[in-house]
């Protein structure tokens, strides 16, 4: 039996001026990366169940060479950092670079965090705010610990970047992590925990919330090159990393919206332009007013249709 599908409309978004509506086509969003790829929209369930859950794990994004370049990068990195040039030495490097604007990713950031007054087919309309690798092992000065943190973003004041929002038909999710699991992760030995949902919890989280055993708290299993990705906005923390065949290699990026800057962060400026052109967007200076490559801000943030129009290119009403 077939499924009837739900009947849905666009989003009312408010517009910068005068109460008009934000125009927000599909194809205006930037849609591919860097090197040329297609992006990956997220599909409505996953954007469904980012939204209620406040994360998703994604598995085997990463093909396995893929995996092994980047792990052995990651332990050249940790262990002989003196052996890469100065500007090489942080995880948006070597293979790594290419999961900065990952086809996924920006189809994430797209959905969940770009402004559409600030993107462009050469331009992505989100900022990338750090990136670094957290190396977990056995050893206890490396094992991690666990330490809840954030949530309860729904209510977070302006100029805090750990907010969400919502409106019927869309989300944004103002800081926006992404994990790139380099190794195999089994549930309970030492993945990052969540409390499912707490991004949008209107009370203070229970005593309960300090136990890491807890039944509030949520974790995952996945195999090497799985992709997480959550909003800062939800509770949630790292845990002891307790499997000894492997050491837990995974890489931590963080996206934010380009009118705001939570960390001081920017890679070193050899390795920026090393980037191709549209990577190199992901950290220009935060601010929104134009702060678009080739694209029209002035008609986009216009309370008027024909400019909108011919910002998207689109001359059908």
């Amino acid at each position: 039996m077939a499924h009837k599908e739900i009947a849905n409309a666009k989003p009312f978004i408010i517009n910068k001026n005068l109460g008009s509506a934000m125009v927000l086509e599909s194809q205006d969003f930037t849609r591919t990366n860097a090197d040329g790829v297609p992006v990956i929209e997220p599909t409505q369930k996953q954007k469904y169940d980012f939204d209620r859950n406040g994360w998703i794990l994604i598995p085997e994004v990463l093909p396995d060479q893929d995996v092994r370049e980047m792990r052995d990068f990651c332990c050249q990195l940790r262990q002989d950092p003196d052996s890469l040039p100065e500007h090489e030495r942080c995880t948006v490097a070597g293979p790594l670079q290419k999961l900065a604007d990952h086809p996924v990713v920006v189809g994430f950031m797209n959905e969940f965090l770009a402004n559409p007054a600030i993107m462009s087919q050469d331009c992505y309309g989100f900022r990338m705010e750090t990136t670094h690798l957290l190396f977990r092992s056995v050893e206890e000065n490396v094992q991690g610990k666990f330490s809840p943190h954030n949530g309860n973003g729904l209510f977070r004041l302006p100029g805090d970047s750990h907010f969400y929002r919502c409106t019927p038909g869309k989300a944004w999710s103002g800081l926006t992590r992404v994990v790139w699991e380099l190794n195999p992760v089994e549930e309970g030995q030492g993945g990052t925990k969540f409390i499912t949902g707490s991004h949008k919890a209107a009370y203070p989280a229970p005593e309960t919330a300090q136990d890491s055993n807890s039944s509030l708290w949520d974790t995952y299993s996945c195999p090497a090159g799985s992709l997480i990705v959550f909003t800062e906005s939800i509770t949630h923390s790292g845990s002891p990393w307790t499997n000894r065949e492997v050491d837990r290699v995974p890489i931590f990026n963080l996206y934010n919206t380009v009118a705001s800057r939570w960390h001081t962060w920017v890679p070193h400026p050899k390795l920026l332009e090393s980037m191709p052109a549209k990577r190199q967007t992901l950290f220009r200076e935060p601010y929104a007013g134009g702060n678009v490559v080739n694209g029209d801000f002035s008609g986009r943030t216009s309370p008027y249709l024909e400019d909108n129009l011919s910002a998207s290119g689109n001359n059908e009403i």
